[in-house]
C-alpha cells in the first residue's frame, strides 16, 4: 500500500518515512507541492500526508487541486493550532488533521484509521434501491435516476448509513462512530460539511433539503419519501 508524503521539512519528512516503512508501507515522498500532483496521477496512492505550509503553493490549495481529480484520502499536517486552519482543511475535503508537533503513535493511528475507513466494501454486502436512488456497495457506486453520482468514500458510507435507517435520527456523535469509527480523531464539524456536500449532489434543492434533514438540536436522518 503506497502512502505519499508532501512536506518541506527534511527531518519530519525522513522521521514519518521511517516509521511508515517500519509498518509495512511503500512510501513515497517530495517537497514540491507541483511534483506531488504528478506523483499521485501515476502512482495512485492509497493516501496522502500532506503538509499545510509549503514553498510556492500552500497545503490548501493542493489539496483542493487533488479534490478535482481524487477522491484519495488525505491527512494534513498543521504547525497552527488554530481552528480556522483544521476547518479549511476539512471544507476542502481532508479527511483528517494533525497539529505539528505530534507523536509518530498518533500519526500512525491516524493512518491506520483513515485507510481502514477507505477501504473498499467487499463484494455482496449490500444493494439498496429506494425509488430513483440506488446504492450499490458491491460497485462502491451511487445513481440518481439513472446517472452515476461522484461521492468520494466518507461520503459514500454516510449516505448508506443514513439510507439503511430510513426516518432514523441520528445525532453527529453517533455518525462519527458509526462512519468514521471510533478510533477517529475528527471534528462534530465534519459531519456538517459532509452532509452539505451530499446536499449538493443529490437534492433537488440543496438549501432545500427534502432528504437529507436535519433535526434541530438532534443530528440529523434520512427521509425516502423525496426519492419516490
Amino acid at each position: 500500500m503506497k502512502i505519499l508524503l508532501v512536506d518541506d521539512e527534511i527531518p519530519i519528512l525522513e522521521a514519518v518515512a521511517y516509521s511508515l516503512q517500519k509498518e509495512g508501507y511503500i512510501v513515497l515522498t517530495t517537497t514540491d507541492p507541483f511534483q506531488s500532483l504528478e506523483i499521485v496521477a501515476k502512482e495512485q496512492p492509497a493516501l496522502i500526508v500532506l503538509d499545510v505550509m509549503l514553498p510556492s503553493m500552500s497545503g490548501f490549495d493542493v489539496c483542493r487541486m487533488l479534490r478535482k481529480q481524487s477522491s484519495v484520502p488525505i491527512i494534513m499536517l498543521t504547525a497552527r493550532a488554530d481552528e480556522t486552519d483544521r476547518v479549511v482543511g476539512l471544507e476542502l475535503g481532508a479527511d483528517d488533521y494533525v497539529t505539528k508537533p505530534f507523536s509518530m503513535r498518533e500519526l500512525l493511528a491516524r493512518v491506520k484509521s483513515v485507510l481502514r475507513r477507505s477501504a473498499p466494501v467487499e463484494a455482496g454486502t449490500e444493494f439498496i434501491e429506494l425509488g430513483s436512488l440506488v446504492i450499490d456497495a458491491t460497485r462502491h457506486e451511487v445513481k440518481l435516476k439513472g446517472e452515476t453520482i461522484p461521492l468520494s468514500p466518507r461520503e459514500f458510507d454516510l449516505l448508506r448509513f443514513l439510507v439503511s435507517h430510513p426516518g432514523q435520527v441520528f445525532s453527529r456523535q453517533v455518525l462519527l462512530d458509526r462512519v468514521w469509527g471510533t478510533e477517529a480523531f475528527v471534528e462534530e464539524r465534519t459531519v456538517d460539511v459532509h452532509i452539505r456536500w451530499l446536499r449538493e449532489k443529490i437534492e433537488i434543492d440543496p438549501s432545500q433539503p427534502g432528504c437529507l434533514l436535519t433535526v434541530r438540536g438532534v443530528g440529523y436522518k434520512f427521509h425516502p419519501g423525496a426519492m419516490l
